[in-house]
């Protein structure tokens, strides 16, 4: 019949299997490097407004240096988001939930004493 048909093919798809985060982060610096090629590529095509798009930005030479090739971050840049975003900062914020979790250990105590 049919109608079996046609309930069977509104059943929703599964779910698609999320990335573990080694696979996201991966992922993430696969696509930036081949995002970040394919700006290069177009900045230098002739259809790119060179002047006009140079007349509007704050650090023209940067982008010139971007579009000859070099990073599109500077060591600095790398030094401030790996301080932020790291190793360092996972560390950070481990020894800040460590110390959460002694401060709830000492709210126990401290309970523990008043029912006694």
């Amino acid at each position: 019949p049919p109608g079996r048909r046609v309930q069977s093919s509104k059943l929703s798809p599964s779910p698609p299997r999320l990335l573990t985060e080694e696979e996201y982060r991966l992922q993430g610096e696969v696509e930036t490097r081949k995002a970040l090629a394919e700006l290069r590529s177009f900045c230098q095509s002739p259809e790119f407004s060179a002047w006009s798009t140079v007349s509007r930005i704050q650090s023209p030479k940067r982008f010139a240096d971007f579009v000859g090739g070099a990073s599109h971050v500077t060591p600095n840049e790398v030094s401030v988001h790996e301080r932020e975003f790291g190793l360092e900062s996972l560390f950070i914020d481990e020894q800040l939930f460590e110390e959460d979790d002694d401060d709830d250990d000492d709210d126990d105590s401290v309970s523990d004493s008043f029912a006694g």
